[in-house]
């Protein structure tokens, strides 16, 4: 699913007789040429779509990058949309996901996945399938009102307090792609289960945190580098606080874990964790919008 945390991308002419380019998100960048942008992401894309000079470009976020959410794929899909918009177009959702894919794989060259740009153009709660051509279905999960709120409340989202660069640790589990391929089965067949089970609504949705458990002890064989003792503190902690199963998010080492538990249980188990930063979440609808 899609969480309700979200980063802004606001896009506008400069107001002052600047030129070049004008770029605001942990630094600030003031470039009279595309070439010149140090932000790979940025510089990607505005020579790909031809950004015109006298622009005005800030970044927001509800919640730190590195974090294993899906901050930079956001980041892209949010930036080419703005561009789109601001040339007069309404990109569709699909091309938004496929083109962030792109730029980031094939143009930055960076080591990510096609998840978190289709979670990040299209929202809501769905079941992905990716081909080996490259492409994907979004097919929407549909769920009753109450079975979503026991969804969100059977969750508890918390911060390691450890960031990392995602590409590096992706690179590694890459690398081991061709030995690993058991575990990428297994992982890809709890999916499917893990959608059966939502949509049962005689089952509790707490009990997902079982398969949660199964997956995370398979993506822990993909490489080395995906947990550490800290991690794997964390998560007996919350295992002996009544959490069902949980896993780390992201491609590993850092940023933010997500434990399912009875909600009955959830506070406790807040408490127990309160030294961690946690983060209340529930599920975005819409994915990438132009706001009024």
């Amino acid at each position: 699913m899609a969480i309700d945390k979200y980063c802004y991308v606001r896009l506008a002419p400069t107001q002052d007789a600047a030129t070049g380019y004008r770029i605001s998100y942990a630094r600030r960048e003031q470039v009279e040429t595309i070439a010149a942008i140090q932000h790979p992401a940025v510089r990607a894309v505005y020579a790909e779509e031809a950004v015109p000079p006298g622009l005005d470009m800030v970044h927001e976020s509800d919640l730190p990058a590195r974090s294993g959410l899906g901050s930079s794929s956001s980041f892209v899909v949010g930036l080419l949309h703005a561009v789109r918009a601001l040339a007069g177009e309404r990109p569709n959702k699909r091309w938004l996901a496929q083109e962030a894919i792109r730029i980031e794989q094939q143009v930055i060259r960076e080591n990510v996945g096609s998840q978190d740009q289709v979670w990040a153009a299209y929202g809501g709660l769905n079941h992905i399938r990716f081909h080996p051509s490259g492409d994907f279905e979004v097919i929407p999960l549909s769920l009753s009102l109450a079975r979503r709120e026991e969804l969100c409340a059977s969750l508890l989202m918390v911060s390691t307090g450890l960031f990392r660069i995602a590409s590096e640790i992706a690179g590694r589990q890459i690398e081991n792609i061709d030995r690993r391929e058991a575990q990428l089965h297994g992982i890809a067949a709890l999916v499917d289960e893990a959608a059966a089970w939502l949509a049962d609504d005689h089952l509790p949705v707490h009990r997902l945190g079982e398969l949660l458990h199964h997956s995370w002890m398979l993506k822990r064989q993909l490489a080395s580098e995906v947990s550490n003792s800290v991690i794997d503190e964390i998560y007996a902690e919350a295992i002996a606080g009544g959490a069902s199963g949980g896993k780390l998010l992201g491609a590993g080492n850092g940023g933010f874990m997500v434990f399912f538990i009875d909600p009955a249980r959830r506070q406790a188990l807040a408490d127990r964790l309160s030294r961690l930063r946690s983060v209340a979440v529930g599920i975005d609808a819409a994915g990438s919008v132009i706001l009024p």
